[in-house]
């Protein structure tokens, strides 16, 4: 009996080790492009829920950021400069802090940054982890049919996030 609790807890730790390696690979990897972004609802600094579902037929840049990462805080200005050339029928730009219950942080850190794009807060990481998010900043262009079409990973130069939704935003419908 002591033999087989042996092989049987030998089988578990292996069966455990092989899934933390298969968990961490598929996070430091991200959600590849050409899928469907996973979908979200979080609420916003402004108290507002914002649901990703509920921008269907729009550009989205999905921007996700944390108050402590430098590279984060110097491409703020880049996203909202990007914002007000851009915001307006078929675009939105959604910044994602995921800094659980520093709320007032987060939003004070923000309003000091000059973000003017809507903030939303992921508490619990849940949306960072449906993106297996493997760290800041990483930014998703996602589609009007809500498809990730392109990921950046790192800081974004200068233009580079202009140059790639020309194309997106050439795909919106005419109204």
């Amino acid at each position: 009996m002591n033999r087989w609790l042996k092989l049987v807890l030998l089988a578990l730790a292996v069966v455990l080790a092989f899934e933390l390696v298969v968990h961490r690979a598929r996070r430091l990897r991200g959600v590849p492009s050409g899928v469907a972004a996973p979908g979200f609802t979080l609420p916003a600094a402004d108290g507002a829920q914002v649901s990703l579902e509920g921008l269907r037929g729009k550009v989205v840049a999905l921007n996700f950021w944390a108050t402590w990462c430098g590279p984060c805080r110097e491409e703020i200005p880049e996203l909202a400069r990007v914002y007000t050339a851009r915001q307006g029928r078929c675009f939105e730009m959604l910044g994602v802090a995921e800094e659980s219950g520093a709320h007032g942080e987060v939003t004070a850190t923000a309003r000091k940054l000059g973000i003017n794009y809507p903030v939303l807060f992921d508490d619990d990481a849940k949306v960072g982890d449906a993106f297996h998010i493997p760290g800041y900043p990483r930014t998703y262009l996602i589609d009007v049919d809500g498809r990730i079409r392109k990921v950046f990973e790192g800081q974004l130069a200068e233009g580079e996030l202009d140059r790639a939704l020309a194309p997106l935003l050439a795909e919106c419908p005419r109204a």
